[in-house]
C-alpha cells in the first residue's frame, strides 16, 4: 500500500520523528481555511502516488493567502503522471540548511534491510547513485539483530553528514528503522530529511510503502487501504479479495500463484499478444473465486479472449474444473476461453472439462500453446 506523503508523516509522528504541521485539503477554500489556522508562509502541495510532483507544478510556496488560494486552484484537478490530484497538504513552510536522503527497503539478494543515507538529498536518488554513487553510505541489517546506536552512528559518519545534524540524524535514522520494521514497511524513505538554520534534524517529505498483508497486524491501516489509487477494475477485483492488477491489452489472465500469473503474462507478450491484466487467484480455484475472477475480467471492455492457466498443487484438477463450470454457469461471458491445466488430477479435470469443449471454451495441452491460441482469439 502506498501513502500519501501526509500519511507518511503522519506514520513517522507516530513513531516519534519531527515533521511539520500541516493540514489535508479537498477544496480550494478548505486550503485556504488549513492556511490561515496554520499562518503563512505554507507549502501547497498536491498528493497523489506517484514522484515528479515538484517538476509538473505540483508543489508551491505561498507566501500568503491570495497564493495559497491561486496554487490550490491550478494543483487540485491537475495531472500527474496520470494521477489526477483530488487533495492538496497545506504544510507550515519551513527554513532549509541543508537536504539530505534516507531510507530503508529489503535486499532480497542479501537477505537483509538496506539502510541508504546521502548527503545529497533534495533529488532523485537514482541521479545520485548514477553520478556520484560514493555519496550515498549503504548499511545492511539482519533482521535478526536489529540495528543499533552504534552501527548507525558510523553510518551517519559514513555518509559524511556535519557535525551539526550528527546527533538528530542518529536519532531520525533509529526511529525510521523502527518504523520500518514494526510497522510492516516495504519501503520508508525521507527525501529531504533537512538540517534547519537552528541546528534541528527534520523529516520533510514522506515515502511509505506498507505491506498490505500485515493489515491483521494493523486495524489502522484500514485507512490506508481505502485511499488507494485503483481503476474500476481494481476495486471490482479488491472487493472481492483477489490480487488483480490492471493492464492495457485485450487477453484476461487468471491463473493460480503469483509466480505463474507472471509468467503467464510473459508468455502472452512473448506470443506477440498483449495482457489486460495480472490475476492471481491463490491456492484456490473453487466456484466462488473462479466466479468472482471471471466477472472481473467480463467486466473489461477491451477483453476479447481469457486464459485460465491453473497448476495444480495443493488445488485439486476436478476441483478446478467443476469450478470453473459453475463459474460459466453463474457469469455470461462474452469472450472465449482458453483453459491450461496441469498438476494435481489434471487427467481427471480435463476429463470432466472435455465434455464441455466448445468454439468460446477450449483447452490445450500447454501454456504456450494456450496462449497462442488466446492470443489468436484476442486478434
Amino acid at each position: 500500500m502506498d501513502l500519501f506523503e501526509y500519511q507518511g508523516k503522519q506514520f513517522f509522528a507516530e513513531y516519534g520523528m519531527p515533521t511539520s504541521p500541516g493540514q489535508i485539503a479537498f477544496t480550494v477554500e478548505e486550503a485556504v481555511q488549513a492556511a490561515e489556522e496554520l499562518g503563512t508562509p505554507v507549502m501547497v502541495k498536491a498528493q497523489v502516488h506517484t514522484g515528479g510532483r515538484g517538476k509538473a507544478g505540483g508543489v508551491k510556496f505561498a507566501a500568503n493567502i491570495e497564493d495559497v488560494r491561486e496554487h490550490a486552484t491550478n494543483i487540485l484537478g491537475l495531472d500527474i503522471k496520470g494521477h489526477v490530484v483530488g487533495r492538496v497538504w497545506i504544510e507550515k513552510a519551513s527554513d532549509i540548511a541543508e537536504e539530505y536522503y534516507a531510507s530503508f527497503t529489503l535486499d532480497r539478494s542479501a537477505k537483509k534491510h538496506l539502510g541508504m543515507l546521502s548527503k545529497e538529498g533534495g533529488v532523485e536518488i537514482e541521479t545520485v547513485a548514477e553520478e556520484n554513487p560514493e555519496a550515498i553510505a549503504k548499511i545492511w541489517v539482519d533482521p535478526v539483530d536489529g540495528l543499533n546506536e552504534e552501527e548507525c552512528k558510523e553510518w551517519v559518519k559514513a555518509a559524511a553528514l556535519p557535525d551539526q545534524a550528527f546527533d538528530g540524524a542518529v536519532d531520525i535514522l533509529m526511529k525510521l528503522y523502527e518504523a520500518y520494521t514494526s510497522g510492516d514497511a516495504d519501503l520508508v524513505e525521507i527525501n529531504p530529511l533537512i538540517l534547519t538554520p537552528e541546528g534541528n534534524v527534520h523529516v520533510l517529505d514522506a515515502k511509505v510503502t506498507l505491506d498490505g498483508n500485515s493489515i491483521f497486524r494493523h486495524e489502522d491501516y484500514a485507512q490506508y487501504d481505502e485511499t488507494q489509487t485503483r481503476d474500476e477494475r481494481e476495486t471490482a477485483a479488491h472487493a472481492k479479495g483477489l490480487q488483480y492488477v490492471g493492464l492495457e491489452g485485450s487477453v484476461g489472465v487468471i491463473a493460480n500463484g503469483a509466480g505463474l500469473a507472471m509468467s503467464t503474462v510473459d508468455v502472452i507478450n512473448q506470443v506477440g499478444g498483449k495482457p489486460a491484466n495480472f490475476l492471481d487467484i491463490g491456492g484456490g480455484a473453487n466456484a466462488d473465486v473462479m466466479a468472482g475472477a471471471l466477472e472481473v475480467i467480463n467486466n473489461d471492455p477491451n477483453v476479447k479472449a481469457i486464459f485460465i492457466n491453473i497448476f495444480g498443487g495443493i488445488t485439486r484438477g476436478e476441483e478446478v474444473a467443476n469450478g470453473i463450470l459453475e463459474a460459466m454457469q453463474r457469469v455470461a461471458i462474452e469472450s472465449p476461453i482458453v483453459i491450461r491445466l496441469d498438476g494435481t488430477n489434471a487427467d481427471e479435470g480435463r476429463a470432466i472439462l472435455e465434455p464441455n469443449l466448445s468454439d468460446s471454451l477450449l483447452m490445450e495441452a500447454t501454456m504456450l500453446d494456450a496462449a497462442k491460441t488466446a492470443v489468436e482469439l484476442a486478434r
